[in-house]
């Protein structure tokens, strides 16, 4: 016996209900099988709707997976602002945010491994809009840091400091997911604890006093 509904049954979730369930099913999957075993066929069946449901609300498989690279860049805003509330000077504060950036991508490593990959994303304005909103808490610390006013007062040297920050979280994030800390069975979030507060002292570390003039 079909037990689907029928076109004259209630549906069994409501238009906002179905798409949160088809992004939770899909972070899900991407956690477990991760972007190769990923299909919209598999997270339409984990919900209990046909793929043509998905589609009907994502437009897309891309459409779908741009709507949790989406939650991505929000929630990785939230770590760099926390991250940089930690801090009691700018240079603590400029730490703090990259700390927050690679705890971020061991916490969530499906959605930071989907957030940019351009290939499989949809163009959405909400995309770039939370994109910007992430690289801004970023480029705030590094404001902070330098002593800047607005992004205005960033000059070519102060750009490619932001570039060099954002390059060494990233590039640290990605090898701490791949393993490359120690053996298969290191826990990375020790790397994060121990040597990445070392690595952005040296890298970013405290201005120095300025020397105060001799009298005269």
């Amino acid at each position: 016996m079909d037990r689907r509904k029928k076109s004259g049954d209630q549906a069994p979730y409501h238009h906002g209900a179905l798409r949160s369930a088809l992004i939770e099913a899909t972070e899900s999957l991407l956690a477990q099988r991760g972007l190769e075993g990923y299909t919209l066929r598999e997270a339409a069946r984990q919900v209990g709707v046909s793929p043509a449901a998905a589609l009907h609300h994502f437009g897309s498989v891309a459409g779908l997976l741009t709507e949790v690279a989406i939650l991505g860049f929000e929630e990785l805003a939230r770590f760099l602002h926390e991250g940089g509330q930690a801090g009691d000077t700018p240079t603590a504060r400029l730490h703090g945010k990259g700390i927050g950036y690679v705890r971020f991508a061991l916490a969530y490593p499906a959605r930071f491994l989907l957030m940019f990959r351009k290939d499989l994303l949809a163009p959405q304005p909400r995309l770039e809009l939370a994109g910007r909103a992430a690289y801004a808490e970023l480029e705030e610390g590094v404001r902070d840091y330098l002593g800047r006013r607005s992004v205005e007062d960033l000059g070519p040297s102060d750009q490619a400091l932001l570039l060099g920050a954002w390059s060494t979280v990233h590039g640290f994030a990605h090898l701490a997911l791949e393993g490359k800390f120690g053996p298969p069975q290191a826990d990375p979030s020790t790397f994060v604890k121990q040597v990445l507060p070392e690595m952005l002292k040296r890298l970013f570390p405290a201005p120095s006093p300025r020397k105060r003039p001799r009298a005269h």
